[in-house]
């Protein structure tokens, strides 16, 4: 049984701090599969390749220095962080890489970072609820690890990678070679930096005292990294706003729903509507398209046309204005 809530309390956590990062991801939402995938991903194989990795490398520090408490420190402040934020962020790289298109803006890189993280999250705090809970301290241990695993400090692993997916968007919506190398070498180098510092704190640490100064770290942290959010919300709301206006003039879309498109609440009470008229499906795809023609005349006029042939820009606006217009006049 101790098992199995530790899975339940590991996995059910995650799931959930996953919903609210699908959720600040206000006016374009990211394919399930593929937050899926990058999930799955963080959960079985960068966990999994970890555990062995750590254990190997500790070992081995072990072995040459004789020294547990060197060993201990080591691992988790150099080798850890090196480790996993390689692994976590090896996803979000393959979606930057094979499904560049759906990096439109800031925030998706956090979003596709952030959910590989909790997908790694889920894997590592079901493990330690479990090992250094429930087998050194039963029930009681079980509840006291799972408090501090995922109240405490559960945001820690969404935060450091969020930094690289950070670094990935910011290449991805640069024209400069000098960002779109170094913005991600930055971010990966936040993201290790900050969890090397919260695992050296932690070991350096001992008792309350440093539980209290890691969980300050990562919230702090996750604050900051949620102020980040917030302004990469309100620019992508102003060059929404500024592109689609265009499209009332057009014709391609009405003024109210511009007015819809361009207010994530009103886009949300929308869809509800569509609920019940049963007109969900071609709202939703109506409004994600709204953002995406947005996104796509935002990168026209920043970085050209980028591509190939259909791939281009400017083919693509145009087959999103087509298709908007033909679903415009289904949802009035």
């Amino acid at each position: 049984m101790g098992i199995a809530f530790s899975l339940l309390v590991g996995f059910s956590a995650s799931f959930i701090f996953a919903f609210i990062i699908y959720w600040l991801d206000r006016y374009e939402k990211e394919p399930l599969l593929l937050l899926g995938g990058v999930f799955t991903w963080g959960a079985i194989l960068a966990a999994g390749a970890a555990f062995i990795l750590n254990t190997l490398l500790g070992i081995g520090i072990f072995f040459v220095s004789g020294s547990e408490n060197l060993t201990d420190l080591t691992t988790g402040s150099i080798i850890a962080p090196l480790v996993e934020e390689g692994l976590k962020g090896f996803a979000v790289v393959m979606v930057f890489l094979f499904r560049r298109k759906e990096f439109d803006s800031y925030l998706d890189g956090i979003v596709y970072a952030a959910i590989a993280a909790l997908g790694f999250s889920a894997t590592e705090n079901s493990f330690y609820i479990y090992d250094r809970g429930f087998l050194e301290n039963g029930y009681a241990g079980l509840i006291t690890l799972s408090f501090i695993r995922v109240i405490l400090v559960g945001w820690q692993h969404p935060f450091y990678t969020a930094f690289f997916g950070l670094g990935l968007a910011a290449a991805r919506l640069s024209s400069s070679w000098l960002v779109r190398l170094g913005a991600p070498a930055l971010g990966w180098g936040l993201a290790v930096f900050t969890h090397s510092l919260h695992n050296t704190l932690a070991e350096l640490s001992s008792g309350l005292g440093g539980l209290v100064v890691t969980t300050l770290l990562d919230w702090s942290g996750w604050l900051f990294m949620f102020c980040i959010i917030i302004w990469a919300t309100l620019a992508e709301k102003k060059y929404i706003t500024l592109h689609l206006e265009e499209e009332v003039l057009r014709g391609t879309i009405t003024r109210q729903q511009f007015l819809t498109a361009r207010s994530a609440r009103s886009q949300s009470l929308a869809r509800i509507n569509g609920l019940r008229t049963g007109r969900f499906r071609i709202t939703h795809r109506f409004y994600q398209l709204c953002v995406e023609l947005a996104h796509k005349k935002h990168q026209l006029q920043n970085l050209g046309e980028e591509g190939e042939r259909v791939d281009r820009n400017s083919e693509t606006i145009h087959r999103l204005r087509a298709e908007l217009m033909h679903l415009s006049a289904l949802i009035q």
